[in-house]
């Protein structure tokens, strides 16, 4: 009897400690699947953060790409307004550097002109002068045998004489061609005549006097040319 009380004992221990083993495990079990779904929860709720993340990284690479396009439309843009920037630069530089040639050169035209009017300041006056010492020339020139005639011309002559050397101090001199070659730039032919044992194309005759002022031609000699 008391054997079997002790081994009913032994079973309702037994089945006590299965109970708390199984109480444990569903415990367990519980605790388990409560970490699972904590797990599976916290996984889908990070999968979702990670596909926010990824749609908000991917809104802003198409924002970047749209910017990205923006500023190379743009730094195209600047390009061909650097481009033009550069091509205006150069040519205004060209048209610079034409106009400082422009005005050095009409500087230095004026300047040479300046030098000429001075230079040939009494060319006009002298001009004039050539007709009076035409005239001197033909009355100085004149034959006679009046004694009170040849005295005035005596007079006429240093007169004309005196003129001559004035103008030749201010640089006019008589153009030199009595038996010269013809130079159309200083002499003006009045006729060809035949001439024995001159070659062609020599002055043989001067009819009028031609001058010099300086380096310019007053008035080219009349003359007289062999064929």
């Amino acid at each position: 009897m008391q054997e079997n009380n002790r081994y009913r004992e032994e079973e309702k221990e037994l089945e006590e400690k299965n109970e708390v083993e199984n109480e444990n495990l569903e415990k367990t079990e519980v605790e388990e699947d409560e970490v699972e779904n904590e797990n599976l929860e916290k996984t889908e709720v990070e999968e979702d953060e990670v596909e926010t993340e990824k749609d908000e990284i991917d809104q802003e690479l198409k924002k970047d790409s749209k910017q990205i396009k923006k500023l190379k439309k743009r730094n195209n843009q600047l390009e061909t307004e650097v481009k033009e920037l550069t091509d205006q630069v150069a040519f205004l530089k060209d048209q610079l550097l034409r106009n400082q040639a422009e005005l050095e050169n009409f500087k230095r035209r004026t300047n040479e002109e300046r030098i000429r009017e001075r230079k040939y300041a009494m060319q006009d006056f002298f001009s004039e002068i050539i007709s009076v010492i035409d005239t001197f020339d033909r009355v100085v020139s004149a034959k006679t045998d009046d004694e009170k005639l040849k005295k005035y011309l005596t007079g006429f002559v240093m007169i004309n004489n005196n003129i001559k050397q004035i103008m030749e101090n201010y640089g006019v001199k008589k153009i030199d061609c009595l038996n010269k070659p013809f130079d159309p730039a200083y002499h003006q032919a009045i006729e060809v005549v035949e001439v024995e044992g001159v070659e062609p194309n020599i002055v043989v005759e001067v009819i009028a006097e031609g001058y010099l002022y300086k380096d310019r031609v007053l008035r080219p000699s009349m003359v007289k040319v062999s064929k």
